[in-house]
């Protein structure tokens, strides 16, 4: 988890939840986190003894992952997850299937580099000409756009079919999905306008 991730989340979230061996992450940080779920397959023992037993909340279950556990147990209008976009592969893609698993519940993956998010109904970005704006389906949805160099009107995507990578904003861009399957991949510079975005709209699966 890149500390410089953290610190831009926590100018918009002050509560902090630790998935599992996340708590040593955040310990690290010099942050004590409100709560740590998971099955504590990864958590030190170090951060067991410093973390009061009141905030740790053992899940003993191997058919989730401690994001999925994370996301269980957590209300909130808006949960930033930081360090689920990191250097594994397959630790991303389940990541990204815990979004549409849980599309209920408002969700902005963070990294260095990107953010991801499963698109809402409908959207409204207020973005800078140019810049890249990408699509990707974990299930058949349809949309439609308007502010994007290429759109999506009449497309119908699928996983193993057409996806909508590396399209480009002309501007602000509008978005409406049939249902919640799409992924949302922006630049990381834009978490603040997706913040934004996703507080001024009720727009909810």
């Amino acid at each position: 988890m890149d500390q410089g991730d953290l610190a831009a989340a926590l100018a918009h979230a002050e509560c902090v939840v630790a998935a599992d061996g996340g708590a040593d992450k955040a310990l690290a940080a010099g942050i004590m986190p409100e709560a740590v779920i998971g099955d504590f397959d990864s958590l030190s023992a170090r951060a067991r003894r410093e973390i009061p037993q009141e905030r740790l909340h053992r899940i003993d279950e191997q058919d989730s992952t401690d994001f999925d556990k994370a996301l269980r147990h957590i209300e909130a209008p808006l949960i930033l997850g930081v360090g689920f976009l990191g250097a594994r592969l397959d630790h991303q893609l389940a990541a990204c299937n815990t979004l549409v698993r849980h599309a209920e519940a408002r969700v902005i993956l963070t990294s260095r580099d990107s953010i991801v998010l499963l698109a809402p109904p409908s959207i409204v970005l207020d973005l800078a000409p140019g810049t890249v704006v990408s699509l990707f389906p974990l299930g058949a949805v349809e949309g439609v756009s308007d502010g994007l160099e290429w759109p999506i009107a009449g497309l119908s995507f699928y996983p193993d079919g057409v996806i909508g990578t590396s399209n480009r904003a002309l501007g602000p861009v509008e978005m409406s999905f049939t249902a919640p399957k799409m992924l949302l991949i922006l630049p990381a510079e834009c978490l603040d306008r997706v913040i934004e975005a996703l507080g001024r709209s009720a727009s909810h699966w």
